[in-house]
């Protein structure tokens, strides 16, 4: 069969959504012809490097520059005055469409999957079948973004894209032939709004040979460490949380504690926590996250508002870093507080919860151990990537 996948960014083994994006595109690879049209927004080299990762496993790779817009807080109040929203408009382009419809042109599709519903707003054939895998329910994420929101002009933004973006959203959701979440939550959530939609749950999974600690592993005492790209809102809020609510109170109790912020593009409010706190290091862009993980004694995931469900855990539990989370930063995962992970959602209990594991040997392995058994069966991208080929070999009676 022949599939056609457009992306907002290129695929890559590790990095949030293109890491979904790469190993789904394995899984299929490895039975189908599959094509690639991504967007690109990095540099010349990173994309000739991003390209050559993926030569082997596409059939054709298409990639259209995306330029950064400089002029960002004007489209997005000029979007609010016209009932649009800018998320989609900032994800449809001419150009991306131009190239669409030219491999359109070219070859016969059997099917085209949208990487998250920001993608999906692209014209195609009503005899070629769409599928749109949604990385999060975008709507919800920006409502939890308002809810979280302290400034009043971010709030109002927040509360004006969501309102339009949701009712864009369902409608690409309600006209796709397979809509995909990566949790049951998210697609019991959809099916009150999408009754009559086929939905299928696709999680979000980890590459068990890399992320895995061995006896080399040698755990620094008493560190902590937070992973995410930094410039994704949700990951940038949880860190300041951290650093304002919680990171003063382990410090009095353990004074040799120290914090690693470890991902790419940290905005000023983040670098300026190294500066702040001696204990605190903001590594910035990493070659691989790895490293950082195994030598740490206790992973965090504070966060206030997001959706889907968070790489960041699964890396740690598959890394055998314990965990600590809130309610929202493990939903939709099949953990268990106090098996898998703790989860705790005030600022003291969050304290308690790190000062814990890191007191506690043995728990923290306990917790490690369980964890690792829960990737490896349900968590794997292998498995994650069977899921996949079963729903659309199930489509029509279809064979891949």
């Amino acid at each position: 069969m022949k599939l056609l996948i457009l992306t907002a960014n290129l695929p890559s083994p590790t990095g949030g959504a293109n890491a979904r994006n790469y190993h789904l595109l394995k899984a299929l690879a490895r039975k189908h012809s599959v094509s690639l049209l991504a967007f690109a927004s990095t540099t010349g080299q990173e994309i000739a490097t991003g390209m050559a990762c993926l030569e082997s496993l596409t059939h054709e790779l298409q990639v259209i520059p995306l330029n950064v817009n400089r002029m960002k807080r004007i489209q997005q109040f000029a979007n609010v005055v016209r009932g649009q929203s800018y998320l989609l408009d900032l994800h449809t382009l001419p150009d991306l469409q131009d190239a669409l419809d030219a491999m359109l042109a070219r070859e016969r599709y059997d099917a085209v999957l949208f990487e998250s519903s920001l993608m999906a707003g692209y014209h195609v054939p009503a005899n070629v079948m769409t599928i749109i895998d949604q990385h999060n329910i975008e709507h919800e994420l920006l409502q939890r973004i308002y809810r979280s929101e302290k400034s009043p002009l971010r709030k109002w933004y927040n509360w004006c894209e969501s309102r339009v973006l949701k009712r864009m959203e369902l409608e690409y959701c309600r006209k796709t032939d397979i809509v995909l979440v990566v949790s049951e939550r998210e697609r019991l959530l959809l099916k009150e709004w999408l009754p009559d939609q086929r939905i299928e749950v696709v999680p979000n999974g980890v590459d068990t040979e890399i992320f895995h600690r061995d006896a080399s592993s040698q755990e620094l005492p008493e560190q902590i460490i937070f992973t995410g790209t930094m410039d994704y809102y949700p990951n940038t809020q949880a860190v300041l949380f951290f650093a304002k609510y919680c990171w003063p109170l382990i410090r009095e109790q353990l004074p040799a504690a120290t914090w690693l912020i470890v991902g790419k593009n940290p905005p000023r409010e983040v670098q300026r926590l190294a500066t702040m706190f001696p204990s605190v290091t903001v590594t910035g862009t990493v070659p691989d996250v790895r490293p950082y993980l195994v030598t740490s004694t206790v992973a965090i995931a504070p966060i206030q508002a997001g959706g889907g469900t968070r790489l960041k855990i699964l890396e740690a539990l598959a890394a055998q870093t314990a965990m600590v989370s809130t309610t929202i930063g493990c939903e939709g995962l099949a953990v268990v507080p106090n098996k898998h992970l703790l989860v705790a959602d005030t600022p003291d209990a969050f304290v308690s919860a790190v000062v814990t594991l890191l007191r506690n040997p043995r728990l923290r392995n306990t917790l490690a151990s369980a964890g690792r058994a829960l990737i490896e069966t349900q968590y794997s991208w292998e498995w994650c990537g069977e899921q996949l080929v079963r729903i659309l070999e199930e489509k029509e009676g279809v064979l891949l």
